[in-house]
């Protein structure tokens, strides 16, 4: 038999924590991912944006493919602040095909960070062994910890919830590379304003990916 007090302090319990599916954490969630959108098109270092990074234009036309591969997954801020507004105003979850191509971005994505990852692996990157530890670590990591929770409880994650989680898990082991590398960068703060940006946003978006992958509304709320 179930013990009433326990019932009780159990509701209470629940009503007192925040939901992904409150509305004001969808609106906290909808203005980050609004910023590193934008920020994909400010200048993170040396006056080049990951949209510089992508298109090439590097100081000293030094752009490649390492470039390229660090520059995009800065805009899968674009389909996270679809997926945020379309959980405002539409009720049911995107159409399995729209799920894939995020699945399938998301994918290539992170394994375009593991590549980049390569020359850090192998004493290539030039950087300082604290950079080196923490570029590994952090973008290892991140990967490695939501895959593992991702696949233990793929049962009971709604299939948005579980886009949102590829989105925000290659997002940030990007974030975190660039923000390791970067972050002794010279130069006025206009210069890597995006830097600044990055580092602020990249808290509140680990902290919806822990959110996701623990929360137990996770799976019957919509985020």
């Amino acid at each position: 038999m179930n013990n009433p007090a326990h019932t009780q302090h159990y509701r209470a319990a629940t009503h007192s924590t925040p939901r992904p599916g409150q509305p004001w954490v969808k609106a906290f969630a909808i203005l980050v991912w609004i910023a590193a959108a934008v920020s994909a098109f400010l200048p993170f270092a040396l006056n080049t944006s990951p949209w510089d990074a992508v298109t090439l234009r590097v100081p000293g036309n030094q752009g490649n493919w390492w470039h390229v591969l660090v520059g995009v997954p800065f805009f899968l801020a674009f389909p996270m602040v679809w997926l945020r507004l379309r959980s405002v105003f539409v009720e049911r979850p995107p159409a399995t095909p729209a799920r894939q191509i995020l699945w399938t971005v998301s994918g290539i994505s992170i394994f375009g960070t593991i590549l980049v990852e390569i020359p850090f692996l192998l004493h290539l990157a030039g950087t300082s062994s604290w950079q080196r530890f923490l570029v590994l670590g952090l973008g290892f990591g991140i990967i490695a910890c939501s895959a593992a929770v991702l696949i233990r409880r793929r049962h009971r994650l709604s299939p948005t919830v579980a886009s949102m989680v590829s989105i925000d898990t290659a997002y940030l082991a990007n974030a975190a590379l660039c923000l390791v590398v970067y972050s002794e960068a010279t130069g006025p703060i206009g210069s890597r304003i995006g830097w600044f940006v990055s580092i602020v946003i990249f808290w509140p978006i680990l902290l919806e990916l822990v959110w996701l992958l623990t929360c137990p509304y996770s799976e019957i709320a919509n985020v």
